[in-house]
């Protein structure tokens, strides 16, 4: 039965990216559009009666708030923004902690050390990954992401909840920070934040311009806005004018910034060996990942390897276990391959004590702003002295 689901999720997603391209697909994205003109109605609805602030209203926190975000689902490279903007904050002396969703993590205990006087009639407190001293929880625990930043980003503090309101106020009032970044925060909208940071992947940026579940935008294009930065990802040649004039289209005074995801080294999984880039340079390699965008990281290894003998995607957020893994590098031994890459998002979900059977690395990769850096510079300025510019 699950690998059955696991077949019809995999579809699904082929069908909203439109990488599957066959009948069967062309008939079930028909069949989706009618609820995508409805999804498309409740976002507009609802992002109205948060503006004018009837039903619902946002909520402002006693510090700076940032959100970033996008408009579209998974693959823009929200976690290395996120984690860069946190270190250049750190650096200027801000206490900075992340609230996230914790997306697929499994539920957790309550921790009395953090919230010693609470009942079982009072509300659950937020997840805390890393109290900026110490990583708490595992990314089964924590999910994926959130367990990356608090990994990668010593001195910031990292909380997962569905009410990021709470998990706000619980930062500021246990942990004394005076910022907070909302990771993956654009369609948040219970939570008031004072910038607007938007992800736009260029490869990719609205997919076939429908709104979920036929196509891979949470909100309509023209949300594009409400944001007070777009920062371009995957940025690596010109972007083509035709998405600067969708951007300016909506949005006339936000800042663009171009950036790239660099890969900086491979680090052992479940290990310690680090190697540099040219560490692949006449290997077979396999790879295999579960990611949203799966296509650039195997172009990226296949540049920097010998031959690419082996490739295996799964779904995102994919939680590997031993007996699968053991399957696939059987084949992946089979196929010539003689060391196997994988992602850090997927590194985090393979179990920690897991010996594979050829070696395996993953790849580090860290954002590069390669056009708009003063402009970069200036948001971080205006976050840590408002009204300095």
């Amino acid at each position: 039965m699950n690998e059955k689901w696991s077949e019809f999720e995999s579809f699904v997603e082929g069908v909203i990216y439109d990488r599957d391209l066959s009948v069967s697909a062309r008939l079930f994205g028909l069949f989706l559009k009618p609820f995508s003109f409805l999804f498309s109605a409740i976002v507009r609805v609802r992002l109205a009666l948060y503006t004018n602030r009837v039903l619902f209203k946002n909520k402002p926190l006693d510090c700076m708030v940032i959100v970033v975000g996008n408009l579209t689902v998974g693959g823009t490279g929200k976690t290395p923004v996120v984690e860069r903007f946190a270190k250049e904050l750190m650096k200027k002396g801000k206490k900075v902690a992340i609230l996230s969703r914790g997306y697929k993590s499994k539920e957790e205990k309550v921790h009395p050390k953090f919230f010693p006087f609470s009942s079982k009639s009072e509300i659950r407190p937020p997840r805390v990954v890393s109290d900026g001293n110490t990583v708490l929880l595992n990314s089964e625990e924590a999910g994926d992401e959130p367990f990356m930043l608090a990994h990668n980003l010593p001195g910031a503090v990292v909380l997962t909840d569905k009410d990021r309101v709470k998990a706000g106020r619980y930062a500021i009032q246990r942990f004394g920070v005076d910022v907070i970044i909302l990771d993956d925060g654009f369609q948040y909208l219970s939570l008031k934040g004072q910038l607007n940071l938007l992800l736009v992947d260029q490869t990719n940026p609205f997919g076939n311009r429908s709104l979920l579940p036929r196509g891979i935008l949470r909100e309509p294009v023209r949300h594009l806005s409400r944001a007070s930065y777009v920062f371009l990802t995957k940025s690596e040649i010109e972007p083509d004018l035709e998405l600067l004039q969708t951007i300016r289209k909506y949005n006339n005074s936000a800042e663009i910034i171009r950036c790239v995801h660099k890969a900086k080294y491979f680090r052992e999984v479940n290990g310690f060996g680090k190697e540099g880039l040219n560490f692949l340079h006449e290997s077979f390699v396999g790879v295999f990942c579960g990611i949203a965008s799966p296509r650039g990281f195997e172009q990226l290894v296949n540049r920097m390897s010998g031959e690419l003998r082996f490739r295996r995607r799964f779904l995102d957020h994919h939680r590997y276990h031993a007996e699968e893994l053991d399957h696939l590098f059987i084949k992946a031994k089979n196929s010539g391959a003689d060391v196997m890459i994988t992602t850090e998002k997927d590194a985090v979900r393979i179990p920690v004590d897991y010996k594979p059977l050829l070696p395996l690395y993953y790849v580090r990769m860290e954002i590069e702003i390669i056009e708009g850096f003063e402009d970069f510079k200036d948001a971080v300025t205006d976050i840590c002295f408002p009204g300095k510019l």
